[in-house]
């Protein structure tokens, strides 16, 4: 807590929150124009990994040891040349730039999204599934409109959060070393997933650790995402979704937007073939629909406008406390 109050009041926060914001606007502007994956190659390469080390012959312990062994494998070397490549940069501002950029997602989902609920209306259900597949982990073939519609909210939520706000969080607080490292920890999380059966022991270290990684980012979020209701029944929703606050997973993010839009999310999906029952959010509530895409992305793009807001003005409140 001491190093993030030194942090906070430093000048090195403003300009790292000028940086994030100048990079978070040109990745934006880029993605206008180009798909961009800068770290495909880095999920190809688990892939292929757990195709060599993940034996289903093995023991539930080997799969587990196996995992975790993948994880500092790949990473260590990783980080150790980047930070000894650091010593060699005579700009380094441009450096972190580049590391800050490969470590924030992509900006292009809510245009997808819009995309999506635009195909759902004009019931083009299987250009629809075709746009999101790419986001999505489970399988889609069998989707219904509802589905569709609900796969895609969620996608929507959990994405900003991880890849934007938690990267970003990162970032501002331990450098863009460290927010690199939590996104190819994500990229390692995202192709070793528990809820693909292979994966349900290979997986789990990373699991755990990516977890552990985002609780307070996400919290974050999700008080932001809670201050968007107010005028609803912000004090009921969060009655509702206090119980939530300390678990270890992100569900809460889930309910509040579920809470939000009165619809209901998550519960049952198909991953890889098989069925897997989830926690389901504001059941009373109906299902989502096309029209809930646009008004899920609002929301959420609100929230990631109020956190720029606060950033901002954090940044200016140390800049001057400093000067």
């Amino acid at each position: 807590m001491e190093n993030l109050s030194n942090i906070l009041t430093s000048s090195h926060f403003y300009s790292a929150a000028f940086m994030l914001l100048l990079v978070m606007a040109l990745k934006a502007c880029i993605g206008q124009f180009v798909t961009q994956q800068p770290l495909a190659f880095f999920n190809f390469y688990c892939q292929r990994l757990a195709d060599k080390v993940n034996k289903s012959s093995n023991s539930a312990r080997q799969q587990n040891i196996s995992g975790l062994i993948a994880i500092i494998v790949t990473l260590t070397p990783l980080l150790i040349i980047l930070w000894l490549f650091e010593a060699f940069i005579e700009v380094y501002w441009l450096w972190h730039a580049l590391l800050l950029y490969l470590a924030l997602g992509s900006f292009g989902l809510t245009k997808t999204s819009k995309n999506v609920a635009r195909e759902l209306v004009a019931n083009n259900n299987y250009q629809a599934k075709q746009k999101i597949a790419a986001f999505l982990l489970r399988s889609t073939e069998q989707l219904s409109p509802l589905g569709i519609s609900k796969a895609c909210i969620e996608t929507q939520v959990l994405r900003s959060s991880q890849l934007l706000v938690c990267v970003g969080f990162y970032y501002l607080v331990f450098g863009p070393l460290a927010a690199l490292t939590f996104r190819l920890l994500l990229e390692m999380h995202y192709a070793w997933n528990i809820k693909l059966a292979r994966f349900i022991h290979f997986g789990a270290a990373i699991n755990h650790i990516v977890k552990l990684l985002q609780w307070l980012p996400c919290r974050l979020f999700t008080l932001v995402l809670l201050l968007g209701t107010v005028g609803q029944n912000t004090l009921l929703y969060w009655r509702l979704i206090r119980g939530k606050f300390f678990h270890t997973d992100n569900s809460i993010l889930l309910h509040v937007l579920a809470l939000g839009l009165a619809v209901k999310l998550s519960g049952v999906a198909m991953y890889d073939g098989n069925k897997v029952r989830k926690t389901s959010f504001n059941d009373s509530a109906r299902q989502p629909q096309a029209t809930d895409i646009i008004h899920a992305s609002k929301r959420i793009n609100y929230a990631l406008y109020l956190l720029i807001l606060m950033m901002m003005l954090l940044a200016i409140i140390s800049y001057s406390i400093t000067d």
